[in-house]
């Protein structure tokens, strides 16, 4: 259950949550494999891959690629093409989600703080904020990088609760992923589960989050609609 009344603060995955950035790390993945001279794969897959970072997309697309587990050292030379490709690649064909940016303009003039918590590396982060001219609404962005660890580890929530000085019901956390809630459980959060992501072709609702939203547009109705519930 969310507690609206007591939430100040909000934080948001980023791919499958606020932008579709499939289609460009699709791009970038099959540039990759060909350079490599190994075979493409498709959209589809790559949407299957994508949630738990950069190096783990590269694996899982050289995995299919060699039909084999690769190790570590294929891995290492590999992902600099990934990243110089991804790099020539970003913003191509990613595009915001329907409702985003005026529901990041409701929560933010309503007065909750708002953070960006992704697994996407940060060098790849911030740009892609502030293309879609949403990065202004966001007081702390974290990319899979910025800290030891990574969701589903519960690292980058506690983070934000220190450096906001946040109880745990203060925070809800907003995105598509297992990742998501899975990191909001053990950090002692609230969740939102949004239906359209990436999650590995599994219902977000069986991760168990708060709540589900099929559109990102719900969400300031289902936050105002908790509040209201637990003043009655």
């Amino acid at each position: 259950m969310i507690h609206a009344k007591q939430i100040k603060a909000i934080a948001f995955d980023l791919d499958g949550t606020l932008i579709d950035s499939v289609p460009d790390l699709a791009a970038a993945t099959n540039a990759m494999l060909a350079e490599l001279n190994l075979p493409n794969c498709s959209e589809s897959q790559v949407r299957s891959w994508v949630g738990n970072g950069a190096e783990k997309l590269a694996e899982r697309a050289l995995s299919f690629a060699h039909d084999r587990a690769i190790d570590a050292a294929e891995l290492a030379d590999a992902m600099p093409l990934f990243m110089r490709h991804y790099q020539a690649n970003l913003q191509q064909h990613s595009k915001l989600y329907d409702g985003v940016k005026p529901v990041l303009q409701q929560l933010h003039a309503a007065g909750y703080r708002l953070a960006v918590v992704t697994n996407k590396p940060y060098r790849f982060t911030l740009p892609l904020l502030e293309a879609f001219g949403i990065a202004e609404f966001f007081s702390l962005v974290l990319g899979g990088d910025s800290l030891a660890k990574m969701k589903p580890d519960p690292m980058p929530l506690t983070h934000l609760l220190t450096q906001w000085q946040l109880t745990p019901e203060q925070l809800l956390m907003v995105g598509d992923s297992k990742n998501d809630i899975l990191a909001a459980k053990a950090a002692g959060i609230a969740s939102i589960g949004l239906t359209y992501g990436y999650n590995y072709g599994e219902d977000i609702g069986l991760s168990g989050p708060s709540a589900v939203c099929e559109q990102f547009s719900e969400i300031t109705a289902l936050i105002n609609s908790s509040a209201e519930s637990t003043e009655q």
